[in-house]
């Protein structure tokens, strides 16, 4: 979920699509998010929330192309470590890290290319 400002100083809820990657506009949970009345709510940095994101989206979608490449790298990696049954090293972290920098943001501008009103490539260049 991701809640961001309208230009009139009003708000916007949205939900990543597990059957997509997309966003779903969800603006009936907005005081359920904002007053936590759910109990699972959690504040993220963007970075933070890129790559959860991008975990979401590795674990649930399936495809071809670039992004789904990197994908794969990404459990490769984590395969590699598992087999060898120790913990991913500070290089792995960073390599995984970047790599899902870089698909957050190559999903949100094709989502963007395709009229999604919800992406926003620029979430990751957020400080």
């Amino acid at each position: 979920m991701k809640i961001v400002t309208t230009p009139d100083g009003g708000a916007r809820v949205w939900r990543v699509s597990i059957d997509t990657g997309g966003w779903h506009e969800k603006n009936d949970i907005f005081s359920e998010i904002v007053f936590d009345v759910g109990g699972e709510v959690f504040r993220r940095t963007p970075e933070e929330f890129v790559q959860e994101v991008e975990r979401f989206r590795a674990h649930y979608l399936e495809g071809n192309g670039p992004i789904f490449a990197l994908y794969e790298t990404i459990q490769a990696v984590r395969d590699v470590a598992k087999a060898e049954d120790r913990h991913l090293t500070s290089k792995e972290r960073a390599l995984i890290h970047g790599i899902r920098q870089r698909t957050f943001v190559m999903f949100e501008e094709q989502l963007r290319a395709a009229g999604d009103p919800g992406a926003d490539p620029d979430i990751a260049r957020a400080k």
